[in-house]
């Protein structure tokens, strides 16, 4: 494996719960180099990881920055605005936090926000290339619901974003991961994914998921 393809199998993860360790778990299981991360020295994590998500690496998030292209942000929501604005300075960063108003709060700009909350951490986070997706999912039936490529009953997960070529990795990770790749457009199209949204939680086939977000953007676009 050439030095190229080796970076393009790393994958950054910034967080350490529930989410991120199962991520982290299934990227491994398809041969990903997977760096994690939580909210402190890496050594706070170091058994975490080795119990939850064995054969990645604990790391501060400096070091998973710097280690990989491909990040997915798996935090709380109301914590991201703690990180500084250019950490994620031309990477691709997945975007796979939800806003829950009993642990995020329920006034400021998460609860109000008409185009999505993807558009803030794109805000924040002004020089990376985020993409909502792994998030309208719950970690339980993430784990639960990868099969592979081309099995009948292998349900379908939506990436979207503004950057295509960013939205096509994310794609080629959700593939990879064990779930049909489904493009759902733009980053104000994330909305769809949020908790509350029309797919959220629930596992469709390809298609139906591709129908129902077309049909959410045309409801959207009538607005």
């Amino acid at each position: 494996m050439s030095s190229s393809e080796s970076a393009g199998r790393r994958l950054g993860i910034v967080g350490a719960g529930k989410a991120g360790t199962a991520i982290a778990r299934a990227a491994v299981a398809r041969g990903y180099d997977v760096a994690i991360s939580g909210s402190g020295p890496a050594d706070r994590i170091e058994l975490i990881v080795e119990v939850l998500a064995p054969g990645a690496r604990a790391l501060s998030t400096d070091e998973v920055v710097r280690y990989a292209g491909l990040i997915v942000l798996a935090i709380p929501m109301h914590r991201f605005q703690e990180l500084r604005r250019d950490l994620f300075a031309g990477k691709i960063l997945v975007d796979a936090m939800n806003y829950w108003a009993e642990i995020d709060g329920v006034d400021g700009p998460f609860a109000t926000a008409r185009a999505g909350t993807s558009t803030l951490v794109q805000e924040w986070f002004s020089s990376a290339r985020v993409v909502k997706s792994l998030n309208h999912l719950g970690y339980f039936k993430f784990e639960k619901s990868r099969r592979p490529h081309g099995a009948p009953d292998r349900i379908a997960m939506a990436a979207a974003g503004n950057d295509p070529a960013a939205v096509a990795t994310v794609l080629q990770l959700i593939d990879d991961l064990g779930f049909d790749p489904v493009d759902a457009g733009n980053l104000e199209s994330g909305l769809a994914l949020q908790p509350g949204g029309p797919i959220f939680g629930a596992g469709h086939g390809g298609k139906e998921l591709s129908d129902l977000l077309s049909r959410e953007a045309a409801a959207s676009a009538a607005v």
